[in-house]
């Protein structure tokens, strides 16, 4: 087990929660994701990172459901910061993941988030677990309060 995925169980377990961790095979669209676990779309909380652009490692990351996609513009007035796409160096250093496995908690160093409220009108949704290839579902409403995120609408 890689020791980005251990990050996330102890997040998860540390909050009483049990993983259950799924591995989806080198899912690297969130549709492919969806498709391997069997749920809709939009029920893959996408963890997309930028960058401020007066210091790339200050990263800000914005939980959006899997069919949607960040506006930069819309970001960088709700982050209330000009956004710069997050460089994979950059993301792996601050946030210990690497670009296509990022999990929305568990960082080495826990950025300001967003939450797209989309995902809260689901029961379940899946997100990455560390990798690429796993991913575990969780109540919306739970990850909301686990990430700190606060909800706005940056799509």
């Amino acid at each position: 087990m890689s020791k980005s995925m251990k990050r996330v169980l102890a997040a998860l377990e540390m909050h009483g929660i049990v993983p259950d961790i799924h591995e989806v095979g080198q899912a690297r669209t969130a549709q492919e994701a969806a498709d391997a676990v069997g749920c809709h779309l939009d029920q893959i909380a996408k963890s997309i990172l930028f960058a401020a652009a007066d210091d790339p490692h200050r990263l800000v990351l914005f939980l959006t459901a899997g069919g949607n996609l960040v506006d930069g513009d819309k970001a960088g007035t709700i982050s209330g910061t000009v956004l710069q796409r997050a460089d994979a160096q950059a993301v792996r250093q601050v946030t210990g993941f690497a670009i296509g496995g990022v999990a929305p908690l568990g960082h080495l160093t826990p950025p300001v988030a967003y939450f797209d409220p989309r995902l809260l009108e689901f029961d379940v949704v899946w997100a990455a677990a560390g990798t690429p290839r796993h991913v575990f579902p969780i109540a919306p409403k739970t990850l909301l309060e686990l990430t700190g995120a606060q909800e706005g609408h940056f799509v």
